[in-house]
């Protein structure tokens, strides 16, 4: 895997769900050991679900420090989602105990810290650390949607984890929004207005 040889003993973090029109942001900070041995690291989005729950587990075992923040629908209504993703990764990196000495960010934005952090657009797929983040995050929220299609039923959670697909429109028209839905988010917002 590519990456900055420099600062190579930093800490990883990466977000999930910025673009559901359910369910929280959820943000996932962690350190690992330089010789963790965990093969098969990659961005989340590049792997199959089977593939992100066999290498969930290996990363939190092995993990020097591993914390997981998530910031819900009501407050992405109230602060915007960009501003939810930056809370929830300042969140994360800021419970890791032991505190590593930085860390990686992917993305173009580095939440308030303190301590030192670089943003890298593409990080999820050249850092391995960040990789681990993104799995762990990525496999963290979609078991959480799974648990919320059970408390909301008829929205397809599980399936689709609040991602805009067809048949969660077509929920939304039938059923209305329910209570982890994002009212900002326009799909949303305008079923309200027409209701």
């Amino acid at each position: 895997m590519e990456g900055d040889s420099r600062n190579i003993d930093w800490a990883g973090v990466d977000e999930v769900g910025r673009g559901p029109l359910a369910g929280p942001v959820v943000a996932v900070a962690l350190w690992l050991p330089p010789d963790h041995r965990i093969s098969g690291l990659r961005d989340s989005k590049q792997l199959r679900p089977e593939k992100r729950a066999r290498l969930a587990p290996q990363i939190r075992a092995v993990a020097l420090s591993l914390a997981i923040a998530s910031v819900a629908a009501e407050e992405i209504d109230r602060i915007n989602i960009h501003f939810a993703s930056l809370l929830a990764m300042r969140l994360a990196v800021m419970a890791l105990l032991p505190r590593p000495p930085g860390v990686w960010v992917d993305g173009r934005f580095v939440p308030p810290l303190e301590i030192p952090a670089e943003a890298r657009i593409g990080a999820d797929a050249r850092y391995e650390v960040v990789s681990a983040a993104s799995i762990v995050a990525k496999e963290y929220r979609d078991q959480l949607m799974s648990r919320c299609d059970r408390l909301y039923p008829g929205y397809g959670f599980s399936q689709h984890k609040g991602y805009p697909t067809p048949c969660h429109l077509e929920a939304l028209d039938r059923l209305g929004p329910c209570p982890i839905h994002r009212t900002t988010f326009s799909p949303v917002r305008d079923r309200l207005v027409r209701a």
